[in-house]
């Protein structure tokens, strides 16, 4: 292991808060957009791989004991939910 590499483990949640704070609000975008839009640009096989794989995640966050995953990925796996929610209400009011 690298000098660097060594020094850096000192700071792993932090490291790994960040990492959950910026993935997990880079995602929010996509929400406000897809309220805005109901949608309809969403290919179901994207949100159940998204979700399956923020499920994934989750699980291994907590395998872990890793707050900063479990975190991130419960929220994204909210935020997927809502997406998911928008899509079929938008398909519900096309048809």
């Amino acid at each position: 292991m690298t000098p660097l590499v060594a020094g850096l483990r000192l700071y792993t949640e932090a490291i790994g808060s960040c990492a959950a704070v910026l993935t997990t609000v880079a995602f929010a975008p996509q929400v406000v957009r897809t309220w805005r839009t109901g949608g309809a640009g969403l290919s179901w096989l994207m949100l159940s791989m998204l979700a399956t794989g923020v499920w994934l995640w989750f699980v291994y966050g907590m395998l872990r004991a890793s707050a900063p995953i479990v975190a991130a990925n419960g929220i994204t796996g909210l935020e997927v939910l809502f997406l998911a929610g928008l899509k079929a209400r938008h398909a519900r009011k096309s048809s």
